[in-house]
């Protein structure tokens, strides 16, 4: 029998005779291995910039915002619509920022700002755009582009009226400011403002549910697979605690305000006018296309583009909206 010590020499003798057997095969693989990674390595990898997180306590209520960039650079004021968050930014932010100063807030029962009762806080599109004000203020920021989108448009529309000289210019993405993108969908939210009754009301809980947030997300896309389910995921997440629809509720009646100030804002455009790009999803059910055209009658500087998608044209036009961005900031404000 072979004994243990015998049977280990013979298997290291093996091993030897095979490595002598195969040097060349040996180093032309790992010579191959490096000519890889060599190459790899000189293929420069997309630069994105560092995400914060951070909140800022005003009035009491803490206000969740995502930072980025370099604040010496020109800001960009990324405001959110309904029912989502600055998480509709997510993918936007780490590039634009490599270019510019990034600003994303969440209004007070949105995303990750607080949620006060109804009681002890006004959810009013004023009291938003007096605390985005505040935010800016306090970010040392004085002026900034805006990017306004559904519930984000009379939320910048307000900062702009109270003092037009703090926006450097608008990028517009179904985000409306005209009684023309107030299509079929508004006609039961109108009915509320018209009667506000509890019967109007709870007939518009129906848009609070996941099948209404999903629809948001995906009603007239291209390509349904462009659009992440973290979005509607995430949004209806935050809907569903408690109390939350009815902040919902409050700010459907409330939208009725921003109508209201649809011609002072067109006419602070035809005074001061500011450079604007716009966006907009041609297929929108909420804002739809109409909505778009009269900007062109009183902004005389803007660069328009009809996009084949539905509301959130951010998700499926990502990567080709943040080039226009960086294009029209580049060749508007950073000159």
């Amino acid at each position: 029998m072979t004994s243990p010590r015998t049977a280990l020499k013979a298997g290291a003798a093996a091993l030897a005779l095979f490595a002598a057997a195969v040097p060349v095969l040996t180093v032309n693989t790992a010579n191959a291995v490096n000519t890889t990674a060599n190459a790899v390595a000189s293929t420069p990898l997309p630069e994105l910039a560092q995400v914060s997180y951070r909140s800022m306590e005003i009035d009491g209520v803490n206000m969740a915002y995502r930072e980025a960039g370099d604040p010496d650079r020109p800001t960009v004021l990324l405001l959110h619509g309904f029912p989502t968050s600055s998480h509709m930014f997510r993918n936007l932010i780490p590039v634009l920022a490599t270019r510019y100063h990034v600003l994303a807030p969440d209004y007070p029962g949105f995303g990750a700002s607080d949620m006060p009762d109804r009681a002890v806080f006004e959810y009013t599109f004023a009291q938003y755009a007096e605390m985005v004000t505040e935010l800016m203020d306090r970010k040392g920021v004085e002026s900034a582009s805006l990017y306004l989108m559904d519930y984000g448009a009379p939320v910048g529309f307000r900062v702009f009226a109270d003092n037009p000289e703090r926006v450097d210019g608008f990028i517009i993405q179904n985000g409306n400011a005209y009684e023309e993108g107030l299509g079929a969908f508004w006609d039961p939210i109108k009915a509320l403002w018209n009667e506000p009754s509890a019967e109007h009301r709870d007939a518009l809980r129906q848009f609070l549910e996941i099948g209404a947030t999903e629809w948001q997300y995906t009603h007239g896309v291209g390509n349904v697979e462009t659009v992440s389910w973290d979005s509607w995921h995430h949004d209806q997440h935050l809907l569903d605690r408690p109390g939350s629809k009815e902040i919902q509720l409050d700010l459907f009646y409330d939208y009725r305000t921003n109508v209201d100030q649809y011609p002072l804002w067109q006419s602070l455009f035809r005074e001061h006018q500011p450079p604007a790009i716009i966006l907009w999803g041609k297929n929108d059910y909420i804002f739809p296309e109409p909505g778009a055209h009269p900007y062109l009658n009183d902004l005389d500087n803007v660069e328009f583009h009809l996009l084949d998608t539905g509301h959130f044209a951010l998700d499926e036009y990502g990567p080709r909206i943040t080039r226009e961005i960086v294009d029209f900031l580049d060749r508007e404000v950073d000159n």
